[in-house]
């Protein structure tokens, strides 16, 4: 193995150097993330690459700063490395090799942002919770007779996803088609509204 690695040319072996340190350092940190481990902070730095592309907890007003983590210097090494390796015999001028390598490492830290954003979706929670239905316009689905004296239906929009609520309401009768307000939650599932 050693006489193979120093027969390389100098250029090739810094970035078998770079490919192999960074791959190795990936694999810790993706078995300890698995784990639940913090390696390197890297705790804290996937928590920082969240918060710079998503709506998480933010702990400066300048996301930017999160950019720079060793997380990313990892996966940013990981890219130029084996991007250097995988285009050293295509590339003759090794200033225009380092720039792609460069340009590879910069993608995988980019692809790296876009997985994390993507896990985040899944892992959001969207438990719909009746609490975030007052004070909102709701569609009147079935009329809503007057004076509490029984329940209609409403269609309300929360986060994106249209949901079905009995409704009452104290006032005079709500037509289907009407808009209503919720000002209160009556249980689990009803709702009290008024004429919007």
């Amino acid at each position: 193995m050693m006489e193979w690695f120093n027969s390389l040319e100098p250029h090739l072996k810094i970035y078998w150097g770079i490919a192999l340190i960074a791959s190795i350092l990936f694999v810790i940190q993706t078995v300890m993330s698995f784990i639940g481990g913090d390696v390197f902070g890297s705790d804290a730095d996937v928590n920082a690459d969240i918060n710079f592309d998503t709506d998480a907890d933010t702990h400066s007003a300048g996301g930017t700063s999160y950019f720079f983590s060793v997380r990313n210097l990892v996966n940013f090494l990981l890219g130029a490395g084996w991007g250097g390796i995988c285009f050293y015999g295509m590339i003759s001028s090794k200033a225009l090799l380092m720039l792609v390598s460069v340009v590879c490492g910069i993608i995988f830290v980019m692809i790296f942002f876009f997985l994390v954003k993507i896990l985040l979706k899944l892992s959001k929670d969207n438990t719909f919770r009746l609490s975030e239905t007052l004070n909102k316009a709701a569609d009147v689905y079935l009329a809503i007779p007057g004076n509490k004296s029984g329940t209609g239906k409403i269609q309300i929009s929360v986060r994106g996803s249209v949901h079905e609520l009995d409704a009452l309401t104290a006032g005079a009768k709500i037509p289907t088609g009407a808009k209503a307000k919720v000002i209160k939650i009556v249980d689990g599932q009803t709702v009290e509204v008024e004429s919007a």
